[in-house]
Parts: structure tokens; C-alpha cells; sequence
């Protein structure tokens, strides 16, 4: 790579443009402008701060970062808190229904699909006949 590609790879990756991009332009491969810019340190990555959003538990700001996973909450403490009180708001994908072997009753189960008794008192009562 030249010393001319180099401060061009430089030039773009600070105008915003991605890995892909300069490897078009400059008509050399994306590993190589990727791992030159790996090589230049953080000076070389694409972080642009977003707009500031609230924590939704405390409502402190938060600076969101291009490339990375919108953050919602400031601290962990937070983030448990809030989804603690906030139940409904969980996806949850993993809902089973079953038919408990013991009383017949019919019961939802949550992440696991090879359940056979609605309530512990089923299953003792079943396995060991009381």
C-alpha cells in the first residue's frame, strides 16, 4: 500500500465512510483497509456520537455511538430495575403449552419444552404414588 492510499484510507474513514467503500475507491481488498485501520488505533474508527436519549429508569443522558447497539439505560442497576418492574415488556418466544400427567390440568410453561407436571406436588405425588 502506498504512503498516498494510506492518507486517503485516513481522509475517508474520518468523512464517515466504511471499510467497503475506501476498498472500492482506492480498487485495493476490504481486509486491507480494514486491518490498516485496525492498525492506526481508535484515531481510525468510525465512532460518531449520536444525539444524547435518557435512561429509562433514572432519565440521565446517554450518548449513543454509530456501529454499537443503542443503549437504553445508563448503569446495570438501572437496566435490572427497570426490567423487573416491566414484566409485560419482555419478549418472551418460548411459551409451551402441556397437559400435566398427574392432574390433567393444562399449564404454560416458559423456555422449556419437555415439561411433564404442572407443580411439584404433581410430580412427587406422581413418581413415588402418594
Amino acid at each position: 500500500m502506498t504512503q498516498e492510499q494510506k492518507e486517503q484510507i485516513i481522509s475517508m474513514r474520518k468523512n464517515g465512510s466504511s471499510y467497503s467503500e475506501i476498498a472500492q475507491f482506492l480498487k485495493i481488498s476490504r481486509n486491507t483497509v480494514k486491518s490498516f485501520c485496525q492498525r492506526m488505533g481508535s484515531s481510525m474508527s468510525k465512532k460518531i456520537e449520536l444525539p444524547e436519549t435518557m435512561c429509562r429508569e433514572c432519565g440521565k443522558p446517554i450518548t449513543q455511538i454509530t456501529g454499537r447497539k443503542k443503549i437504553l439505560f445508563c448503569c446495570g442497576e438501572c437496566r435490572q430495575k427497570w426490567w423487573n418492574a416491566h414484566p409485560e415488556a419482555v419478549n418472551r418466544k418460548a411459551i409451551y403449552t402441556f397437559t400435566c400427567v398427574h392432574c390433567g390440568k393444562e399449564f404454560t410453561a416458559y423456555g422449556n419444552n419437555h415439561r411433564k407436571y404442572c407443580s411439584h406436588e404433581c410430580y412427587v405425588k406422581d413418581r413415588f404414588k402418594h
